[in-house]
């Protein structure tokens, strides 16, 4: 049986990003994560937003597709819906998913399907020269900003959780060896699983650095980092569940992803093993998938005489344009 090794996840192109862009860090991780479960690369498909972060998929030997600005999730959903073998992972900045694509990261969770989405947080707009992106707090100014924010800051885990993803984890781009292990668990758990990766950016965010992650003393003698599994966190909603277990478990986990600033937890905060995976969204997988929306198709047509089923002939009189006027200019229609 064959291999596979980080080379075949390796792509030909060539990484513009910046040197020292936590971003490496979150391709090493992936190429790692793929390794470790030993997924073939054409079983494999990442979509990537538009930033930075969107790029990625250039920079993966598999299948890779760049989306639209903030529509990530939707392409991504629609190939697992279409394919649901394929292993399916999204990629996106702050500002991809939480800008103009929040709506999409929020109705996503509806869905529950198996697919992962990883948001690369690092607090700006790196593409388009540093404005500041949802996750900088209101009051901070970054060396590529003019004036301080003057917007509050989302939390990504928080939204995660009040929409319903059913993994939910924070990783750091430095730690590769420890965000891979995160990518590995979430590929490998049955439902939608959401990573926020912590990644420094060196051109724009001079606030947000790596020595400012990695301070052992964050001003109370303790790291800034810490990690939730040396701290006895429990993450996990087994399946069967009653509501009540699984209630505390997502307020443990809320109290958790508020803490930000002096200390900041990474790790996996929700494991929901109780809440049903999407099967294929109601579209049959077998062979007749095809056959099973033609007939839907038809069966609309066929009601409808081709027709719309409302009524619009009232609305023409307002909608009509008289010609005669507008070539003359006159009123009357003279």
């Amino acid at each position: 049986m064959e291999k596979f090794t980080s080379s075949d996840y390796r792509s030909p192109q060539n990484n513009d990003w910046c040197a020292s862009c936590g971003d490496f860090g979150i391709l090493k991780a992936l190429q790692q994560a793929f390794v470790q479960l030993q997924l073939s690369p054409d079983r494999i498909a990442v979509f990537g937003g538009i930033g930075c972060s969107g790029k990625t998929p250039y920079y993966v030997g598999t299948n890779g597709i760049h989306t639209l600005h903030g529509r990530v999730l939707p392409f991504a959903s629609g190939a697992k819906l279409a394919d649901p073998d394929l292993t399916v992972l999204a990629v996106g900045g702050d500002g991809d998913g939480l800008g103009i694509g929040a709506g999409h990261l929020v109705n996503s969770a509806r869905h529950n399907l198996d697919l992962t989405y990883i948001l690369f947080n690092n607090g700006v707009y790196g593409l388009t020269k540093g404005q500041p992106a949802p996750t900088l707090q209101r009051g901070e100014q970054t060396r590529s900003m003019p004036h301080a924010a003057n917007s509050g800051r989302l939390n990504p885990l928080a939204l995660a959780l009040a929409a319903g993803y059913t993994w939910i984890a924070r990783g750091y781009s430095y730690a590769v060896d420890e965000l891979a292990g995160l990518i590995q668990q979430a590929i490998s758990h049955p439902g939608l699983a959401f990573i926020e990766v912590l990644q420094p950016c060196p051109t724009y965010n001079d606030l947000h650095t790596r020595e400012w992650y990695e301070a052992e003393d964050a001003g109370d003698g303790e790291p800034r980092l810490y990690r939730l599994a040396e701290h006895n966190y429990q993450s996990c909603i087994q399946s069967g569940a009653t509501v009540n277990d699984a209630n505390t478990v997502r307020q443990n986990c809320y109290a958790k992803v508020l803490e930000w600033g002096m200390h900041i937890p990474i790790g996996v905060f929700l494991q929901d093993l109780d809440t049903p995976v999407a099967a294929h969204g109601g579209i049959p997988a077998e062979k007749g998938r095809a056959e099973h929306l033609q007939n839907a198709i038809d069966d609309a047509r066929n009601n409808s005489s081709g027709h719309s089923l409302t009524d619009i002939e009232s609305c023409y009189g307002d909608l009509k344009i008289d010609a005669c006027r507008l070539a003359t200019g006159d009123e009357n229609g003279q």
